[in-house]
């Protein structure tokens, strides 16, 4: 079965490696993602990816300059024996790693017709919530405060993704989040596979012009009473996969490698359709992906 692992943090190498698991990047992205140089001029990020992936086997070079991982199809598991775990985060704010902290994570598995969820927690942040973050989630300083760390969580979080695929709708966001929090309590790195569900949208539900979630809710008659709360996010994003899965089944999606090179998709390519990841009102769990 392919899912989600957690390893100890370990070399550039490894982190590149876990970014490319997303999708084919270029190498200034990969240098200011991943090595912290977001100002290296591009001939340097250039040379230093050359060094750090050049001779790995596992990489290649597609035909546009991307960096990618080498494909192996005969390993991908059908779509059907997949179990995916569609995660959603409340947090204080955006920066994963420059303060701001999980308040709220909800984990739902999707396996065939199966769709439960099997995690929810309210997470003490160990800062304060901004009022204007409260605001919108519903979620205030006195909720959390005797809410569980999410060093006492991380544990059950690890339980509940592991050997499932990560599925967030902008999986970038709830997986750095994730990510970050794993790495503070546990020093160990998510890796494995995630779909991203404003991806998929791009790809496959070309008759809409955003793909935020309340639009896509609404465009496919999904409810959703318990908005911008981890376990009515999960839900809603887990019905939506639902939906996502059978136009990309219509299109000849049968493994998770099909799946995952559907929903990837170009950032200028979206800016062309004009089409944005988020909603009628801005949120920090729908926001844009920004370059790829």
């Amino acid at each position: 079965m392919t899912g989600l692992s957690a390893h100890p943090t370990g070399t550039l190498l490894d982190r590149v490696l876990a970014e490319l698991r997303a999708g084919p990047a270029r190498s200034n992205i990969l240098c200011a993602g991943v090595l912290g140089m977001p100002n290296a001029p591009r001939a340097v990020a250039e040379r230093l990816l050359l060094a750090l992936l050049g001779a790995d086997p596992r990489v290649h070079r597609l035909a546009d300059g991307r960096w990618a991982l080498v494909a192996e199809a005969q390993d991908s598991p059908l779509l059907d024996e997949c179990a995916f775990a569609v995660v959603d985060v409340e947090t204080t704010g955006m920066r994963a790693r420059g303060g701001d902290r999980i308040t709220e994570i909800a984990v739902v598995v999707v396996q065939g017709g199966r769709r439960e969820l099997v995690y929810e927690s309210l997470v003490n942040p160990e800062r304060s919530i901004p009022a204007m973050i409260a605001r919108m989630t519903r979620i205030s300083d006195d909720m959390v405060r005797s809410a569980p760390r999410f060093a006492d969580i991380a544990d059950d979080v690890l339980g509940a993704l592991g050997g499932r695929v990560f599925v967030a709708h902008n999986a970038r966001f709830d997986w750095s989040f994730v990510s970050a929090e794993l790495d503070r309590a546990r020093d160990v790195a998510l890796d494995g596979p995630r779909v991203c569900t404003v991806r998929l949208a791009r790809k496959l539900v070309r008759e809409v012009r955003s793909c935020g979630l309340d639009n896509l809710s609404h465009h496919f008659g999904l409810a959703n009473p318990a908005r911008h709360r981890a376990a009515g996010d999960a839900m809603a994003t887990a019905d939506l996969l639902g939906r996502l899965m059978e136009r990309a089944r219509e299109k000849g999606a049968r493994t998770l490698q099909d799946l995952e090179a559907m929903a990837e998709t170009r950032a200028i390519a979206a800016r062309r359709r004009k089409r944005s990841a988020m909603p009628t009102e801005p949120r920090m769990d729908s926001a844009s992906e920004g370059p790829q």
